[in-house]
């Protein structure tokens, strides 16, 4: 112990010492500095009374010789009296900056006004221009000598900037944003970038400078001036773009090969916060060019607001970030469900550290499991459901097709039935673009839950819940009309609905990770035809537009998100490829490995016979339901559950019979 105090004491003696040392050398340069103003100010006055009477200094008349020698030292000290006192001597140098240029200035003036009066009351009139070229010789002498320093450390720093080798930059864009990323790169950036060129389309630019660096031209100009100027990066900087001319401008960026940067938002550029180390990366999603939706959420805060909520497959992609946007509208209580417990843990972490006051539940189990879905609700009483809870990967389910039938139509089934029973108020169905026309087992299992959710919707409107069966698999399981009377089934309002929507980008299993993955060791890069396309929204603004969607709901529809342009999938690697600074074909390669078991060169939003309805948010549709025989399907429904428990081979002849539009050879036959 006593080791240890004296080991501290030592440091803190160390530490003192060291603190002296540093104002003993502040204190040397201040006095240093003090000494040096006596002597300029005695110089800069005897200069000017020099210069009025031509440099000749025996035309000086002695009166003002001799005024000049009595008052000028009283005056410079004076002087130094006040710059101490306004802790002029007491600035940073290396930083000074116009806050100290204006201290020394107004100080200055100060000191001259008082040496026009004293003299003028206690010796002698002298001449203007002594008064006059003494204020500025003072001004330029003090100044000088404050600035001096900073001046050699920013010539000292150019001239080593210049001397080394470092990133040679292109700016797009001739306004204010580029502006400012300019003068930090030359005034203030510690890094080695050098911005060489500017790229804007306003002829009325080119052929000027900015900070130094010319304007060359426009967008045409891109690929010719990167090469002339041996470009390494390029940076973005119009934050005015819309989405797109941005897309086509970092498109033709792309093909230079060179590293791309953009803004990082509207946001920092309002508070002038534009750095080079500020700017951040462009992503696949800024070359696709989608406009960003903008959706109005007050609607979802009064629906949500209050409320139990509970979401199936929450810690999927989807799933996740709906467990996200519902916490952040005030819940009464939310359950995430989910059969896979380290992706809801990390959710159920993340939601904990945001929102510490939210009631939070996270439950692990299945949607397979009757018995543990009836809990969940018989404990909880969910007011919405929004679920997500599916198998989803394409070619996987081709090969355990008993499977998706199990997890997504059959446990579709059982947590609508719990729902109902439990008088929830909305369930919320995710659906997807696969179930148009399906061509593959997972799409066809998706059209039969958006089947189930109409079929239950129907059953409910007509008051008529009580003849939907009750499937399970466990023996012992009591039915929820025990006592035959069928109260259970009095007064269910539940609104089925569901939503459908295409790929999102960065979602577990989506080819943007896959593809990243495949960059990362060098290529190929697979894609299964040169002419497959898909509909892509980000996760965000997918679950913003579901959420949206299920305050509009009044039972039975099937609401279609406005997914934008298709994009080729060859597109997307490749634009991939340049971001990430390679040349595709050259450095890394694109193989087509041919379609897969069950997939389409396109998906669809609609069935052929299904119409639009509008609703008041035009990024949101709502599909006509295809008419089908609800009781027969319900019926059919049981034997397609113990086909699939069974794991029987003719599971895809049974879900044809179901469903119309499910024709697995045309998958084939693409």
């Amino acid at each position: 112990m006593d080791q240890n105090n004296k080991a501290l004491e030592k440091e803190n003696t160390e530490a003192r010492e060291l603190t002296r040392h540093h104002l003993l050398h502040w204190q040397v340069m201040a006095f240093l500095l003090a000494i040096y103003d006596f002597i300029a100010i005695h110089l800069a006055y005897f200069l000017a009374l020099w210069a009025r009477f031509d440099f000749v200094y025996s035309s000086i008349p002695s009166k003002y010789m001799a005024a000049y020698i009595r008052f000028i030292t009283v005056y410079a000290v004076g002087t130094i009296v006040i710059f101490y006192v306004f802790k002029l001597y007491q600035s940073v140098w290396r930083f000074a900056s116009f806050v100290e240029l204006e201290r020394v200035v107004v100080m200055s003036l100060l000191t001259s006004m008082a040496h026009i009066i004293f003299t003028i009351l206690f010796f002698i009139r002298m001449p203007i221009t002594y008064y006059f070229f003494g204020l500025i010789l003072q001004l330029i002498f003090v100044t000088g000598a404050r600035f001096a320093y900073r001046f050699m450390l920013f010539w000292k720093k150019q001239h080593t900037r210049s001397s080394q080798t470092g990133a040679r930059v292109m700016v797009i864009g001739a306004g204010s944003a580029g502006q400012m990323l300019i003068h930090d790169m030359v005034k203030a950036n510690e890094t080695l970038d050098k911005a060489v060129c500017i790229i804007d389309d306003n002829p009325n630019k080119w052929n000027r400078f900015i900070d130094g660096v010319p304007v060359v031209g426009g967008r045409d100009h891109i690929m010719a001036m990167v090469e002339k100027y041996k470009v390494d990066k390029i940076f973005f900087s119009i934050p005015s773009a819309t989405t797109e001319q941005k897309r086509d401008i970092l498109n033709i960026c792309s093909e230079t090969g060179c590293e791309l940067k953009q803004l990082p938002g509207m946001y920092q550029f309002i508070l002038g916060e534009i750095t080079v180390s500020a700017m951040k990366d462009v992503s696949v999603e800024d070359l696709l060019g989608r406009e960003p939706f903008h959706t109005d959420m007050h609607d979802v805060y009064d629906f949500i607001s209050g409320m139990t909520v509970l979401i199936t497959g929450a810690g999927g992609s989807i799933g996740s970030e709906l467990s996200r946007q519902v916490a952040v509208h005030n819940p009464k209580r939310l359950i995430l469900f989910d059969i896979y417990e380290n992706s809801v843990y990390e959710v159920q972490l993340e939601l904990k550290e945001k929102y510490p006051e939210l009631d939070l539940v996270v439950l692990i189990g299945s949607v397979r499991d009757s018995r543990r879905i009836f809990d969940v609700f018989k404990v909880y009483k969910p007011d919405i459901v929004y679920h997500a809870a599916a198998h989803k990967h394409v070619p996987l389910m081709e090969d355990s097709p008993c499977e998706a039938i199990k997890n997504n139509a059959i446990g579709t089934y059982k947590t609508a039935y719990a729902a109902m029973v439990h008088h929830c108020k909305r369930f919320v169905l995710i659906s997807t673009d696969k179930a148009v026309n399906p061509t593959n087992i997972m799409g066809a299992s998706k059209r039969l839950c958006e089947m189930i959710i109409q079929s239950f919707d129907s059953k409910i409107k007509e008051g008529k819940a009580a003849q939907i069966p009750q499937l399970f698999t466990h023996s012992g399981i009591e039915n929820v009309d025990k006592d035959g009377t069928g109260r259970v089934f009095q007064g269910i309002k539940t609104e089925f609905v569901a939503v459908r929507f295409g790929n999102v980008l960065g979602s577990n299993g989506s080819v943007i990770p896959i593809f990243k993955r495949q960059i990362e060791k060098g290529g190929p890069i697979t894609v299964t035809h040169p002419d497959i396309i898909r509909y892509f929204m980000t996760i965000p603004e997918a679950v913003s537009l579901v959420m949206l969607a299920g305050t509009y709901a009044h039972g039975g529809e099937i609401f279609v998100l406005d997914m934008g342009s298709p994009v080729k999938i060859t597109t997307l690697a490749r634009n991939m490829i340049r971001l990430a600074g390679f040349k595709p074909d050259i450095d890394i390669k694109i193989e087509y490995t041919g379609l897969r078991p069950g997939e389409k060169l396109y998906e669809e939003k609609l069935m052929a016979e299904e119409g639009l309805k509008k609703t008041k948010n035009e990024l949101i549709h709502i599909g006509q339901p295809i008419p089908f025989d609800t009781d027969e399907f319900l019926v059919k429904l049981h034997e397609l559950m113990e086909t699939a428990y069974l794991n029987k081979k003719n599971i895809r002849e049974l879900v044809q019979s179901m469903v119309s539009t499910y024709h697995p050879e045309d998958g084939a036959k693409e």
